[in-house]
């Protein structure tokens, strides 16, 4: 624990609601969201794991994903309901720093390997021929370790730069999780913009993944333009379009939360935009890079014949 705050030990989470059935519908909604993330991850990751025809460097690293999914949902929402459930506010010091780290460290990781996943597709659409080279098997796992590397070091950079600041505008964070804007806004004065001055970095190299994911995507649609078979086209296009979506809410979402002047507040929005890119992408995330993939399916289907 820092010096600085030894006066804080717990923070107060934003209350949902002040009645008990608004509390509890709030609980409902949660649980049925976080249910649909575990059971959708869940699957993708059992499939994929037992099925050796799906060891492939695009099924490798939708893997990776479904874990990333599972963690972020699981650092911010879980907590969130146990606290409507018991009609609490409070998290703990710690915790509130351990669910900073937690959730950075899996959404930038998460954004690092849609990036790479972006081009593998990218290698896969318009360079076939050198598919097997330039993503072997190591060249894969060494991908995904730079990924849940950055993250890391992203999360730590953040966490120990928000937690040093001193915080001497109470401990009620407007927010259902600990989230690094809400807690820069509990800082004194002036000593914030420096947290401030590494998220617009952070932000910066967020943005510089979107324009490689969609210089990927550029191309890919380029190629796939030139497919003769009109069902070859629908089928990279409906591949390719959700997942930009995806992306797109996912950036554009969490650059508003984190880019937006602490002075401007307004509490409902703040929380439908930490709704859509925390608790959403973990949700929509198996739908899309996997519902609509005949492999998967199938694979699916052996699995769970009912």
């Amino acid at each position: 624990k820092m010096s600085n705050d030894s006066s804080i030990t717990q923070f107060l989470l934003l209350a949902f609601a002040d009645t008990r059935e608004l509390q509890l519908l709030h609980f409902g909604l949660f649980l049925g969201i976080y249910l649909a993330a575990l059971l959708a991850n869940g699957l993708i990751i059992t499939t994929i794991a037992c099925d050796h025809r799906l060891h492939t460097p695009m099924y490798f690293f939708l893997l990776n994903l479904a874990f990333l999914d599972l963690g972020s949902i699981s650092t911010t929402v879980p907590k969130s309901m146990a606290n409507c459930l018991w009609d609490k506010r409070a998290i703990s010091y710690a915790g509130c720093v351990a669910q900073v780290f937690l959730f950075v460290f899996f959404i930038s990781a998460e954004f690092y390997l849609l990036t790479v996943m972006a081009y593998d597709r990218y290698v896969a659409i318009c360079k076939p021929l050198h598919y097997g080279t330039l993503m072997g098997s190591r060249a894969c796992v060494h991908m995904a370790a730079a990924a849940w590397g950055s993250g890391f070091l992203n999360a730590l950079l953040h966490t120990a730069s928000t937690f040093s600041l001193p915080l001497c505008q109470g401990n009620a964070v407007d927010q259902f999780f600990c989230e690094i804007p809400q807690i820069l806004k509990l800082s004194c004065s002036d000593s914030f913009l420096r947290e401030a001055g590494l998220l617009v970095v952070s932000v910066c190299l967020g943005f510089g993944c979107f324009i490689f994911i969609m210089l990927s995507y550029v191309q890919i649609f380029r190629a796939v333009l030139r497919i003769p078979s009109e069902q070859g086209r629908h089928k990279a296009f409906s591949t390719c379009l959700p997942h930009l979506s995806v992306i797109s809410l996912f950036l554009s979402t969490a650059m508003f939360a984190y880019l937006k002047p602490p002075s401007i507040s307004f509490p409902v929005l703040d929380l439908v935009v930490a709704v859509l890119y925390s608790v959403v992408p973990p949700v929509l995330n198996p739908v899309i890079y996997s519902m609509r993939n005949q492999e998967l399916k199938d694979a699916l289907r052996k699995l769970a014949p009912w």
